[in-house]
């Protein structure tokens, strides 16, 4: 199941102390708790902590609250609907009909080329 979920921190909240150096830039560890049948009275569906090391979690220490998150958005509708048909496909002998939504076509190796597929319809419901 696909949920779209917002993220919302305070990075005054931050421990600088656990920024770290990498490749690419400067990263912090956070742990998402998310409960898709439950909203605060501010209509939140979880919380975003500051990740602790093993030591410290087996030491009692918690994560620092940063923030909050909400799910603005979840498939779950869509896929019991089942209203979903796979495109027919048109010229490709290689191509192989998936059994249900969830697989992919399969090529025949043999044939690498890109093959251009036909894109089913979708509403604008979709955030992606």
């Amino acid at each position: 199941m696909k949920h779209g979920i917002s993220l919302s921190i305070n990075v005054k909240e931050i421990e600088k102390a656990r920024l770290y150096q990498g490749q690419k830039g400067v990263y912090l560890n956070m742990t998402v708790f998310v409960d898709t049948d439950l909203k605060d009275q501010y209509g939140n569906n979880g919380m975003i902590i500051q990740d602790v090391s093993q030591e410290e979690r087996s030491q009692g220490m918690k994560g620092k609250i940063l923030g909050n998150c909400k799910v603005f958005w979840s498939d779950q509708n869509q896929q019991n609907q089942g209203n979903y048909q796979q495109p027919q496909n048109q010229g490709n002998q290689n191509y192989q009909q998936p059994q249900n939504q969830n697989q992919r076509p399969q090529q025949n190796q043999q044939n690498q080329q890109p093959q251009q597929a036909q894109q089913p319809v979708i509403d604008g419901s979709i955030p992606f």
